[in-house]
């Protein structure tokens, strides 16, 4: 018996419209079966600010953040369709996002995490445009922009501007000018911030900030058991899928392989920065769930064979699982 994922590669739209509705009553159930997650304390003004307006584990915080995530997964579909990560159309990066999203109950609190991916979607439409023009002087400034701007609400993303400079790199863009409008349209949010958070409240100190964001030592024991299996299971997942997708990788265009190669770099970085910035490990997960959605949705959509099929509907099988152990275990 083969498995075919067809259907839900190139969804009719009212599938497409029930695997939507279906995550989000996941996203929900957390809510309405009153599995919250903690609120981690505050970590940058940014965000306290927000959370001072949304409140945490409200309805209202939970509806705003799915609407965020549902903006965020018509983005990547707008960047796949742009750039065609994966060379056929497929709706499997938008349900595999939005379903990691609607499993990690952590995510459901992030509302400035949310909005921080979109800027950082954004910013690679910039980014992913500068392929092989060492004079995209105007791409580099507006991609490193918004990447500051997003590492305003959530301070460590900053540590992704040099990898975004090795993703210039990648795509033979990197060049003293793509460099310098960097550097620029890097410092220049940070110096707009500080300066209005010093007008605000001239006590502000600019250690502050360093002093919010220390690096914290990670100890595996505080992390439930199932946690631990689930995040191992994912990772081997996700292993199993890049070996796939760098098995085929000669089909692919020159110009998408840069691309994913950059793809897999930014979710190496990101799952670094969770675990040196422990305290904002939450804030990363929208960001390692567009990562593993490209990479995963790329061997699972263009490998139409028994193996991706089981490991697809496994996948499935494994969040679901992992949602109801939520209600399971104390």
């Amino acid at each position: 018996m083969k498995i075919k994922l067809k259907q839900l590669i190139t969804p009719s739209i009212p599938l497409a419209a029930l695997l939507v509705v279906s995550c989000f009553l996941l996203w929900m159930s957390a809510y309405l079966g009153a599995r919250l997650a903690t609120v981690s304390p505050v970590k940058s003004i940014a965000v306290g600010y927000l959370q001072s307006i949304l409140i945490p584990n409200t309805l209202l915080s939970n509806l705003l953040s799915f609407s965020f995530a549902f903006l965020n997964a018509y983005l990547i579909t707008q960047l796949n369709n742009k750039f065609s990560f994966i060379r056929t159309r497929t709706f499997l990066p938008v349900f595999i996002f939005l379903l990691l999203l609607a499993t990690w109950n952590e995510a459901h609190i992030a509302n400035g995490s949310h909005l921080a991916l979109s800027l950082f979607i954004i910013a690679l439409f910039s980014i992913f445009s500068m392929y092989r023009n060492e004079k995209a002087v105007e791409q580099a400034l507006m991609g490193s922009f918004l990447v500051s701007v997003s590492s305003i609400i959530i301070n460590p993303l900053i540590f992704l501007i040099p990898v975004c400079w090795i993703g210039f790199m990648m795509m033979q863009s990197f060049s003293i000018r793509t460099f310098l409008s960097s550097i620029f349209g890097t410092i220049t949010p940070w110096i707009l911030y500080l300066s209005i958070a010093y007008y605000l409240n001239p006590t502000t100190q600019i250690f502050d900030f360093v002093k919010h964001n220390t690096v914290s030592q990670f100890d595996v024991s505080t992390y439930a058991l199932p946690n631990l299996i689930y995040a191992s299971l994912m990772a081997i997942i996700m292993i199993i899928c890049l070996v796939g997708m760098f098995s085929s990788y000669s089909r692919d265009a020159i110009h998408t392989r840069s691309k994913l190669s950059f793809l897999v770099l930014i979710l190496f970085a990101v799952s670094i920065l969770s675990i040196i910035f422990e305290q904002h490990a939450p804030s990363f997960l929208p960001f390692i769930a567009l990562t593993f959605a490209f990479l995963a949705a790329h061997p699972f959509t263009l490998k139409q064979n028994n193996f991706y099929g089981i490991l697809f509907l496994v996948f499935i099988a494994l969040n679901i699982i992992f949602i109801v152990s939520k209600y399971l275990i104390n």
